[in-house]
């Protein structure tokens, strides 16, 4: 069945709705000391208080509270304390813990047709980017595709922004300039395909161990948005960040299946009507979140530098390309591409 007849269209439309990342100065207090009405349910993400998918979902959980009398109870533990992404995402799975936001390439292992919400040079921009995966004719039964297989719903996304690279030793303008460094990526073939293209040496870890190797040097650097850079204060060791919008990635708030069954229709229809509140805010507070990060690094020494577009385009088109093997990805590609145009 898919996500569309389960989630009603104008309400679904709004969940999906804008997905862009926020970024403000704190958090729900509610969301951290849960309510009374109903059993905790436990929403991991591996992201800090201060970062705007946390604030976003901190709120919601206190709207889901208030409007549902606590029978949806949400409690939202930052910084991956309930575990890693692959963790938490086996753990959802297994009933352990009850939701999760998780970055879209953990799913390919799951469902390679995810992989395309994260392949270089998919979208355009960010509004590109929301004009596809906010519509669900398009990703409504991707969406609902592992609902049976690993117990697990998709019902919305806020985005990554453009990802770029930062880095311990030099400005990058073009793949050249990669070669050498250690590059951090997300624990997938694609990812690592991807930096290999670029020049670098791919170097797959867990985001919480990004900054003691950085400090370390295990690694020289990593691919990310200007969000997580300052508040994983990866910018403390590596100052140089280089402009190469190679991807914009997305992450997805994930519902147990049978949690998400459980609850009334009345229930699920208050869950969609606050979600898309959520991106709403999400969305409001990215752009200042964005330039907020910038201009604190900066004063701190980072160094931001435009690269060669071209070259780094020539070099990861062809992985996009080899990355679309199945009919259902490259039918998802088409109709990406043809938003953009």
């Amino acid at each position: 069945m898919s996500l569309k007849k389960i989630l009603a269209g104008g309400a679904m439309a709004a969940l999906l709705c804008s997905m862009a990342a926020c970024g403000a100065d704190g958090g729900s207090t509610g969301a951290s000391s849960g309510g009374t009405s109903g059993k905790e349910l436990k929403l991991s993400i591996n992201q800090t208080e201060q970062h705007p998918n946390y604030i976003a979902l901190a709120h919601l959980a206190d709207r889901m509270r208030e409007r549902t009398d606590g029978r949806i109870n949400i409690k939202v533990y930052p910084n991956a304390v309930l575990g890693a992404q692959t963790e938490s995402m086996q753990s959802l799975e297994q009933g352990v813990i009850d939701l999760a936001s998780l970055s879209a390439p953990q799913l390919v292992n799951l469902n390679t047709d995810f992989q395309v919400l994260d392949l270089p040079l998919v979208f355009d921009s960010v509004e590109h980017q929301m004009n596809c995966l906010n519509d669900p004719d398009l990703v409504g039964d991707l969406y609902m595709s592992l609902a049976d297989s690993h117990n697990m719903v998709i019902t919305g996304a806020y985005t990554q922004g453009a990802r770029s690279v930062y880095n311990s030793k030099q400005p990058i303008v073009t793949p050249d300039d990669m070669k050498g460094l250690k590059i951090r990526v997300q624990e997938t073939d694609t990812q690592v395909k991807m930096i290999e293209a670029m020049g670098a040496t791919a170097s797959p870890l867990s985001f919480g161990e990004v900054y003691g190797a950085l400090q370390t040097g295990v690694i020289d650097g990593a691919e990310n948005n200007q969000v997580s850079y300052i508040t994983m204060k990866h910018y403390e060791v590596a100052k140089y960040y280089s402009y190469t919008n190679h991807l914009i990635g997305a992450d997805l708030t994930i519902v147990n299946a049978d949690v998400y069954n459980s609850w009334s229709d009345e229930d699920k229809e208050v869950w969609q009507e606050e979600f898309a509140a959520s991106v709403d805010e999400f969305n409001e507070l990215w752009d200042a979140t964005v330039a907020d990060a910038e201009e604190q690094t900066k004063a701190a020494g980072s160094q931001y530098n435009e690269v060669d577009a071209d070259a780094f385009r020539a070099v990861l088109q062809p992985v996009t390309e080899a990355a679309l093997t199945t009919e259902t990805q490259k039918a998802l590609y088409q109709a990406f591409r043809e938003r953009a145009e």
